[in-house]
């Protein structure tokens, strides 16, 4: 008897379709004039210093905003640089980051820190390879430094965003697979802009967190109703 062929794995097949040129520059000019109207005034969008936006990135793992704007201003005003924290007693950093919790964070970052003092001089690279070599910085926050302090065209791709861009652009499937990652990925870095890089990925962010929330989302506001691969919004559908 025959063996049988194995079969290809489903992942193997899959190719990753973008959307068309024309759908992007869509989606960004409507996010952009949006953004233009509706952007959160915050602190770190105001500084191009890749510390600040490293410290501003770390604390919003996991945490809203309104609890990590009093604590950032009191941790850079206590740290001022990558310098000041690695030189810090690491007991004194831990209860300085409280009460934010998932205090791993104030671990990692002065980690970074240290290491950014013993092999660059005290201060973050821009480009991506060097920033994944630190041991704390992913993707994300590689592509965020890239992006926000550097001015860099990097994609960005956190919760919020990854559930806006499923959400309009895809609409089926798993949204935490590895596949589907990979994916929104691809979608994230396909549509960031050459010019305004900084405003778009602010402005991602701002729409998951304020209108594409992951439970009753506000679509009747959001510029992307008309495009929206999962409007009408029901949570029956797309649990």
């Amino acid at each position: 008897m025959p063996a049988k062929r194995p079969r290809r794995r489903t992942a193997a097949r899959r190719s990753i379709t973008l959307p068309q040129p024309a759908d992007r520059r869509r989606f960004r000019q409507r996010l952009l004039a949006w953004y233009r109207r509706h952007g959160r005034d915050l602190p770190w969008r105001k500084t191009a210093d890749p510390y600040h936006i490293l410290v501003s990135e770390v604390m919003l793992q996991q945490t809203q905003v309104d609890r990590v704007l009093p604590k950032y201003a009191e941790w850079l005003a206590k740290y001022p640089s990558l310098t000041a924290l690695a030189a810090a007693p690491e007991d004194e950093v831990a209860a300085t980051w409280y009460p934010l919790g998932y205090n791993i964070r104030p671990r990692r970052l002065q980690t970074i820190a240290r290491e950014s003092v013993a092999r660059y001089g005290g201060q973050l690279p821009d480009d991506e390879d060097t920033l994944l070599s630190f041991e704390g910085i992913g993707a994300y926050t590689a592509g965020a430094i890239r992006s926000f302090a550097f001015r860099q065209r990097a994609a960005i791709l956190d919760t919020n965003v990854a559930r806006v861009l499923f959400r309009v652009f895809i609409g089926q499937g798993d949204p935490k697979s590895h596949a589907m990652k990979q994916q929104l990925w691809a979608i994230s870095g396909a549509l960031v802009p050459t010019r305004h890089a900084f405003d778009f990925n602010q402005a991602l962010m701002d729409l998951g967190a304020m209108i594409c929330v992951a439970r009753n989302p506000k679509c009747l506001v959001c510029p992307m109703m008309n495009d929206c691969r999962t409007y009408p919004f029901s949570p029956d559908r797309h649990r």
